[in-house]
């Protein structure tokens, strides 16, 4: 019995981490890591080896990677200042610790403010900033295929 309710948990883990990929108050990859491990342990380490949650580990940072640099790369790509940049790293920084909407516009308002304090150029903010919104849909749409091939890493190695 007990390990049924262990199962569930783990997979509660993983469910709720697949929701913190789009969520800025969960850590997403984290919590898939944390189902994969609480899984390989309830299955004794026979299936899921070392190996692979290294794999998920590396993933899993990879994601927190993916989440902090998306903004940042996002302004670069339109050839924005330096100071855009760490404008956009910042307010990512910033976002995650205000919610949703926080997480969904500091970065988009610290490129556009990096740009407009490095240019005085208004229409060159407002550039960097949807360019910088743009990267951030392109960092969750990675996040959540890093999300999910976690996930399909440790069922494959719970099932071979």
């Amino acid at each position: 019995m007990l390990e049924i309710g262990l199962w569930a948990l783990a997979i509660a883990l993983m469910a709720i981490g697949v929701a913190g990929t789009v969520l800025p108050v969960l850590p997403g990859a984290v919590l898939i890591f944390a189902g994969a491990v609480l899984g390989a342990w309830i299955d004794d380490w026979n299936r899921v080896s070392v190996w692979t949650l290294a794999a998920l580990a590396a993933l899993a940072l990879a994601s927190v990677a993916v989440d902090i640099l998306s903004a940042a790369f996002g302004a670069k790509r339109t050839g924005a200042s330096p100071t855009a940049v760490t404008g956009a790293a910042i307010g990512t920084l910033v976002g995650i610790f205000t919610g949703l909407w926080g997480l969904l516009f500091m970065p988009l308002l610290g490129a556009a403010i990096g740009e407009y304090y490095a240019q005085r150029n208004l229409e060159s903010a407002g550039r960097v900033g949807v360019a910088t919104g743009i990267g951030i849909l392109i960092g969750t749409a990675l996040k959540i295929a890093i999300a999910f091939t976690m996930i399909g890493i440790f069922i494959a190695a719970l099932l071979i």
